[in-house]
């Protein structure tokens, strides 16, 4: 190995750590709460050497949060609309639901990214969080097919997937903050919130939520 090659591995263990560290710490204790110094104790480094690798504690976030993101996309795995099966609302329902189980397999990031009101916004990066954008518009065109194929309302995309998008997130809430009663199980309550809001959907009930648009990155935080 060359000693660029070894810089660079050691430049990336050390990256690796900081990001480790300031995740766990903005969990536990809250963004706001965490400060360069403190991450910097947490793996024995003086706070002048965390800002060689992030210059601020919203770019240590806007890398976490990218992270996040990116294990989310590949959770749920989107498919073309055109090539799903038959029942393109099974299709809607089993992306809901993998948002969900996202929530279960990377619940410090689930945390970090959507229970935390004091995190920085990631529309102050548009242009690194494009590809949430390009997942979004991926799910408002499974969801589109579903209209198309009349299993769901004649309502702008992104209304349904805000309407879906928070039954799910009530549960995977509901699990990560202990507030399950003894003998409820979250993935039941996940499948039958969302089942809920489909039937409800399907048999007409008024939906009075404005659509947002889906081209924003932020629309899915």
């Amino acid at each position: 190995m060359g000693v660029k090659e070894r810089q660079e591995r050691e430049r990336e263990a050390v990256s690796r750590a900081i990001l480790d560290a300031a995740r766990d710490l903005f969990v536990a204790e809250g963004y706001n709460n965490i400060s360069i110094r403190k991450i910097a104790e947490r793996i024995e480094y003086s706070p002048a050497a965390i800002y060689g690798y992030f210059p601020s504690k919203d770019d240590i976030f806007f890398a976490l949060a990218e992270e996040g993101f990116r294990l989310l996309l590949f959770s749920t795995s989107l498919e073309d609309p055109e090539a799903t099966s038959t029942d393109p609302l099974n299709t809607v329902r089993d992306a809901m639901m993998r948002v969900f189980e996202f929530s279960k397999s990377h619940p410090e990031y689930f945390a970090l990214m959507f229970l935390d009101r004091s995190v920085p916004r990631i529309s102050k990066e548009w242009s690194r969080f494009e590809f949430v954008r390009d997942m979004r518009l991926q799910l408002d065109a499974l969801i589109q097919h579903a209209i198309d194929a009349g299993q769901l309302p004649p309502v702008p995309p992104d209304v349904l997937f805000r309407i879906m998008l928070a039954a799910v997130h009530g549960a995977a809430v509901m699990r990560l903050c202990d507030r399950l009663a003894p003998g409820e199980d979250a993935n039941a309550i996940a499948r039958d919130t969302l089942e809920a809001v489909l039937t409800g959907l399907r048999a007409g009930s008024p939906v009075t939520s404005p659509s947002g648009g889906s081209c924003h990155p932020g629309s899915l935080q």
